[in-house]
């Protein structure tokens, strides 16, 4: 394949809007940073989460402007279409931010901690303090048959990649097919990996922090996390 100046000039301009698209969108890392430490991920158990959900969510744009193109779709409608899949995705992000949330404030009263008195034979006291809600209260706790990933899987293939069809995929298929796929891949594997990155590194730097008493409100911080997170991009476009 050759490619043309235009196709390297897109390329660039795709590597350079898949890295900003990215970090300017807390919804690209901020629900697997929260996650991963209110549910204990490995970061194996991270990274694999992170690249489908992010794949999901290129993949869903792409095979878009594939269609629209092949089927000769004017852009004002994929467009159109494209922000109707963004409030879907904002409102499910809200709605799964709002529900964690309550489960987690839930699951901490549950879990806070209290003392009983023992008197034994001979008049011997003690104290002993426990929660009657353990990693046990929840058997999804440890990730085994959660439905949270999914959750987010389902989530990040209704959010669409604003600027990849109209500002990527259309001019680069004016020029060839392959073209067009170049541009479309270069986008993809820098938003992929700028996820991974900033998820990775930000989740390796939060297991370090101890937050003692509150760390039975990590669940509801969590789900607190992508609440805000869904406000913010439904009513102040971020």
């Amino acid at each position: 394949m050759t490619v043309t100046p235009e196709i390297t000039a897109l390329c660039v301009t795709a590597a350079s809007i898949g890295l900003l698209h990215t970090l300017l969108g807390p919804d690209h890392y901020l629900p697997f940073i929260v996650m991963a430490r209110a549910r204990k991920w490995s970061m194996s158990k991270t990274t694999v989460i992170t690249f489908i959900c992010g794949l999901g969510h290129v993949l869903s744009s792409v095979v878009l402007g594939l269609l629209g193109i092949a089927f000769g779709m004017a852009i004002g409608k994929l467009e159109a279409f494209e922000g109707f899949r963004g409030n879907i995705a904002a409102w499910l992000l809200i709605g799964f931010g709002f529900a964690y949330t309550v489960w987690g404030i839930r699951r901490a009263i549950r879990n806070k901690q209290h003392s009983h008195h023992h008197v034994h034979s001979g008049n011997m006291e003690h104290r002993h303090e426990h929660a009657h809600c353990n990693e046990h209260a929840h058997p999804h706790a440890d990730g085994r048959r959660s439905t949270t990933p999914w959750i987010l899987f389902t989530i990040f293939v209704f959010g669409p990649c604003e600027p990849l069809i109209p500002i990527l995929m259309y001019p680069a298929a004016k020029h060839s097919i392959t073209g067009m796929i170049l541009v479309a891949s270069v986008f993809s594997a820098i938003t992929i990996g700028t996820m991974l990155a900033v998820v990775l590194l930000t989740s390796w730097g939060v297991s370090f922090a101890k937050l003692g008493k509150l760390e039975r409100y990590t669940h509801a911080m969590a789900g607190a996390a992508i609440f805000l997170s869904g406000i913010a991009i439904q009513f102040l476009g971020l």
